[in-house]
């Protein structure tokens, strides 16, 4: 049967033209749990599925100043807070991301009919797997605000957000998503890739150079940089991280407090699984202080601690996957591949894998998570379900993201 549509919605008609145009101009936004910026990238997208093409035409953080930032950790991975704060919340960081996109797309010369549409992750304001909540009659969940309808409108764009609820709905954690564009666009043939990012917290997708689908998974493996932002702010008022790593190099590794650090049940669990600042935050250090009889330790000598923490828990996840491969190729993004010691740890942790960062590849490692958003939208809008064949791992076939039109 032939059906004819003799109308339809322009929003729907502006969809269809946009999903059929050969290339598409996608600005990504991500905001992390770091709460160093927006990260915003303008991508310029063709094809999808296996033959996504991105080209990453012009990226930038814009940082958050200090009331958006006490803001946010007013109700930032807490258990208890001022619910009508949450509520003002959700359209008023929207209204700020809008701001920021809005000036980003005037300092190039550009304006709203440049854009095709815009993928914003959103800000994370509690993330909770049932492995973590352990409430029986509940199941995972997750929440991002930076409601997608005050974008699209605020800017005159539309927007594709809250990714992460079709993912939980189809039997995912609500994370990592970082192994759907992993997939797209950087996997290669009789080439082992682990796509490191290291964020708040740390997670990686392993590519097999077989392209196997069924072997593709993604997992967090534990802290990234949370832990020694949180104790830096902490601290040293004005300072949100350790810069160059210059207060870790002065201290000394304690290794009773390493070890009572490392002992968490998260570490055990199988793959693929997911975690967050609900768990590993300074209370979690003070509990490991206090346990170890260390309460009094310098500031050095523990964020010296944290730092191995960091990525003693990463090389330990991949330790597993690498199952003995030699010349697996670690691509690393993120906020901690600007921490020397971070990475000089991993290195000398991880002496069989070949560290890259992934500008190598095209995408500069700042703006990896911001272009993984824009090809997740590109998928929702162009695309289709990538089928992973995952029984052991499970990664949900599906496309995410909820459309919001300008008018």
């Amino acid at each position: 049967m032939k059906l004819i549509f003799t109308a339809m919605n322009k929003n729907t008609q502006s969809l269809v033209s946009i999903a059929a145009k050969p290339q598409r101009r996608i600005i990504g936004l991500m905001s992390g749990t770091s709460l160093d910026g927006l990260d915003i990238a303008l991508c310029n997208i063709s094809g999808h599925g296996h033959d996504t093409n991105v080209e990453v035409a012009a990226f930038e953080t814009i940082p958050y100043d200090a009331a958006f930032k006490a803001a946010v950790r007013s109700v930032f991975s807490k258990k208890e807070v001022n619910l009508e704060q949450l509520c003002l919340l959700n359209p008023w960081i929207a209204l700020q991301h809008a701001d920021m996109i809005n000036s980003f797309l005037k300092n190039r010369h550009l304006t709203k009919e440049d854009v095709d549409f815009v993928a914003s992750h959103g800000q994370t304001i509690y993330h909770a797997p049932k492995a973590q909540h352990q409430q029986e009659h509940f199941g995972n969940a997750t929440l991002q605000i930076g409601d997608g309808d005050h974008i699209a409108v605020a800017t005159g764009i539309i927007t594709v957000s809250d990714f992460r609820q079709k993912h939980i709905a189809a039997g995912g954690e609500g994370a990592p998503l970082a192994v759907y564009g992993d997939y797209l666009i950087f996997s290669k043939k009789y080439e082992d890739r682990i796509m490191l990012n290291m964020g708040g917290i740390a997670n990686f997708t392993y590519l097999p150079g077989s392209l196997d689908t069924s072997e593709i998974f993604s997992t967090d493996t534990g802290p990234g940089n949370t832990m020694m932002d949180a104790l830096m702010q902490q601290t040293f008022p004005g300072k949100y991280y350790d810069e160059d790593a210059a207060v870790a190099q002065q201290g000394t590794v304690n290794e009773v407090l390493l070890r009572a650090l490392m002992d968490h049940p998260f570490f055990e669990q199988p793959f693929p699984k997911t975690t967050g600042p609900e768990v590993f935050n300074l209370k979690y250090l003070q509990l490991a202080k206090e346990k170890t009889g260390l309460t009094n330790l310098s500031v050095f000598d523990t964020m010296a601690t944290l730092n191995l923490f960091s990525a003693s828990t990463i090389a330990a996840a991949i330790h597993k996957t690498m199952k003995g491969k030699t010349h697996v190729h670690l691509y690393a993004s993120g906020g901690g591949m600007h921490n020397p010691l971070l990475m000089q740890h991993i290195k000398y942790l991880l002496p069989d894998a070949l560290i890259h960062e992934t500008g190598e590849l095209g995408i500069h490692p700042d703006a990896k998570e911001a272009v993984l958003f824009a090809v997740l939208a590109n998928e929702c809008i162009a695309g289709g379900s990538v089928q992973f064949n995952n029984r052991e791992k499970p990664v949900p076939s599906v496309t995410m993201g909820k459309i919001s039109f300008p008018w």
